[in-house]
């Protein structure tokens, strides 16, 4: 039974988020989803006790609800950062394994919202950096640095181009070269489960970016050609405690 009274929130109130939870439990109020999303999570990656009280709830609603689903999956993507609750994470290890089989399902079903579900499936998988930035590669970009000359690369992958680049603030990217996407039967780990699972579910766009930004580049600075995932993932993947 969660003691609601230690429970504070992102805005240090102890009594808000219970009642919204019963709210939308019961009719599924948007403005009381609104108002939880923020007391569970805000910017800055902060989330509180009461983000980690409520998730066994929000999983509990997951099957039909995506508001619950998106919430579940921000808190989670906040869950390898410094938030003093490693207690109250660890007593959601039933409700987070159960999420995982609520989001493997409705994937499948090929939702609408099947980006926020895939971003919320990685956050339980602990991989973090990628849930928190992935997106539909309409419009992604990925800066890192050259693992051989230092230089800051901007790796872009959208409907304008997939390319590796130079960033200037008056002349856009410069020095542009073409990514070179890898085979998907050459992809291993992470890249490959999240191939698999995009082309399995017919995402064939998400799919095809994550080929490219698990791929190669070439440095603009130096000519060098380096992993776009390993970069990136050694820069951006939590330290895990």
């Amino acid at each position: 039974m969660v003691d609601w009274a230690q429970m504070r929130d992102c805005w240090f109130e102890v009594d808000r988020v219970p009642d919204l939870l019963e709210r939308v439990e019961r009719d599924d109020d948007a403005d009381a989803w609104k108002e939880l999303g923020w007391r569970l999570v805000l910017e800055h990656d902060l989330v509180s006790p009461a983000s980690f009280a409520a998730l066994p709830r929000l999983v509990h609603l997951a099957p039909r609800s995506a508001e619950a689903r998106g919430l579940a999956g921000e808190i989670l993507e906040r869950a390898a950062g410094h938030h003093g609750c490693d207690d109250l994470l660890a007593d959601c290890a039933g409700a987070i394994a159960e999420f995982r089989k609520v989001l493997e399902r409705h994937l499948r079903s090929w939702p609408a919202d099947y980006l926020v579900s895939f971003r919320a499936l990685l956050s339980v998988e602990e991989e973090y950096h990628w849930a928190a930035v992935l997106g539909d590669f309409k419009d992604d970009f990925y800066p890192l640095a050259c693992p051989h000359c230092g230089v800051e690369v901007t790796i872009a992958i959208g409907d304008y181009g997939r390319y590796s680049a130079i960033r200037n603030w008056d002349l856009g990217d410069v020095e542009r070269r073409d990514l070179r996407p890898v085979a998907a039967e050459e992809l291993t780990g992470t890249g490959r489960w999240m191939h698999g699972t995009a082309a399995r579910d017919g995402q064939e766009a998400l799919a095809d970016g994550i080929a490219y930004l698990f791929g190669n580049a070439e440095c603009p600075g130096c000519a060098s050609v380096f992993n776009v995932a390993d970069e990136y993932t050694s820069a951006n993947r939590p330290v895990m405690q």
